[in-house]
């Protein structure tokens, strides 16, 4: 039998993303010297914070508590962003880092979208494509730092 993901795991998956999307963008901000590529990851942010928000809002109404991310992880990707930008902190590497955290991040979610398929409720459901398709249009955009 297969695994299938409930609205919950769900939910905390998107709500995990979007917390580590928020900690990496805090984290290469200050790194950042090219205003263009600058006010596009602000921009990102943003639209970070909205899901988010969501999720947590969701959350809230059914009940569930949802868990911060790994400190350990949250810590390991801070030092990765300080070295990989110790002695590159042209635009086109800080898109590059971006890109890859992007894409690592739509692929879990995919997977969730597969693993939870006719489980989750609308908003929820919603919710995750909602964060899938902000995620590809932020790695489209930021290919054309590289």
């Amino acid at each position: 039998m297969e695994y299938k993901k409930s609205n919950s795991e769900t939910l905390s998956e998107i709500y995990r993303n979007t917390q580590l999307a928020l900690e990496s963008i805090s984290d290469i901000l200050p790194e950042i010297e090219d205003e263009n590529i600058k006010e596009e990851i602000m921009r990102q942010h943003e639209e970070y914070e909205k899901i988010c928000a969501t999720a947590t809002m969701i959350a809230k109404n059914n009940g569930q508590e949802l868990k911060e991310p790994n400190p350990i992880k949250k810590a390991m990707m801070w030092s990765s962003i300080k070295m990989n930008t110790i002695a590159d902190k042209s635009a086109s590497h800080i898109a590059d880092m971006m890109v890859q955290g992007t894409v690592m991040g739509i692929t879990a979610l995919k997977k969730t979208q597969s693993d939870s398929q006719g489980l989750l409720e609308d908003d929820v459901a919603a919710l995750l494509q909602e964060l899938i398709d902000l995620e590809e249009r932020f790695e489209e955009r930021l290919k054309g730092y590289l």
